[in-house]
């Protein structure tokens, strides 16, 4: 039991030292996130606000990001639960996995993922990762019957006091309301924006730059829930093998009192044994 509490104990401060790179990793890419929408902010204020209408034939693509590795409970569970829960409001919704135990919570729930992909083994594959899954998107964007795709993000998200929770996040259309809320918005700067690219060119540049930085910063949220759930659930495996190991060393400690024990009745039978044997050779002498 000892032996078992310093793995647990290890694989604890593995969990906690892994999480911190992909923390900062998700804090970068805000940064990053945040250029992105300066330059859609610059494109609506000269172009005009993008249109809003979906197209109705659009191909429906769901990323589930969950964890390669067991050892975190049910998370990948749950979060199966959620892309269950999108797969019954859109059944021809195709999905994309990341992990190999999501796949595993995946198909237990009936869902057989079109593509399943490894998650990153370092924050820096995060990027690599991002690239990957919009060659994927491009490749299904022209797959498909009417070249338009609606693509939602379902991983695990931080809430509250360490809470968890999963989220299905929109990604595909962009969201007419943060393209509304943009063009609505005054620019600051006395210096107005130019551009030489042609417009379309422009969208589809920026478009990209947007789902690579919601892509890693999804990959990089899902990682640190990942090894936040593992850090949770060793420390309870802790607990429990510290009320284990106490629990044997108190029926060890009453184990060697009644070995003790024994032998001192051993002891004392033998002894009262002899004396009665002398008393006995006495009682014969003349």
């Amino acid at each position: 039991m000892q032996s078992i509490r310093g793995i647990v104990s290890t694989m604890k401060t593995m969990s906690a030292i892994n999480a911190l790179p992909y923390e900062q990793a998700a804090q970068a890419i805000e940064a990053y996130q945040d250029t992105v929408m300066a330059g859609f902010h610059a494109f609506v204020r000269c172009h005009g606000p993008l249109p809003e209408d979906a197209d109705p034939a659009a191909a429906a693509i769901a990323i589930v990001f969950g964890s390669d590795h067991g050892l975190c409970g049910n998370y990948n569970e749950i979060v199966a639960t959620e892309a269950m829960r999108i797969k019954h409001l859109a059944p021809s919704t195709g999905v994309i996995c990341v992990g190999a135990q999501m796949e595993d919570a995946l198909v237990g729930l009936g869902i057989v993922p079109k593509t399943t992909l490894l998650t990153p083994a370092t924050a820096d594959g995060l990027g690599r990762l991002s690239g990957r899954l919009i060659t994927l998107l491009d490749k299904l964007r022209l797959s498909g019957a009417s070249g338009a795709i609606g693509v939602s993000l379902v991983h695990m998200q931080r809430g509250a006091h360490g809470e968890q929770h999963p989220v299905s996040l929109r990604l595909l259309p962009l969201d007419p309301g943060m393209t509304r809320q943009l063009a609505q918005r005054p620019w600051d700067s006395r210096s107005l924006p130019q551009f030489r690219m042609p417009p379309d060119r422009l969208l589809a540049s920026l478009i990209r730059s947007y789902l690579f930085a919601r892509l890693f910063r999804s990959a990089a949220e899902a990682m640190v829930t990942e090894n936040a759930a593992r850090l949770a659930r060793m420390q309870q495996a802790e607990q429990s093998i510290d009320g284990q190991i106490e629990t044997l060393a108190a029926e060890m400690r009453l184990a060697r009192q009644s070995e003790i024990t024994t032998e001192l009745l051993d002891v004392i039978i033998g002894f009262e044994a002899l004396k009665g044997r002398e008393k006995r050779s006495r009682d014969r002498q003349p």
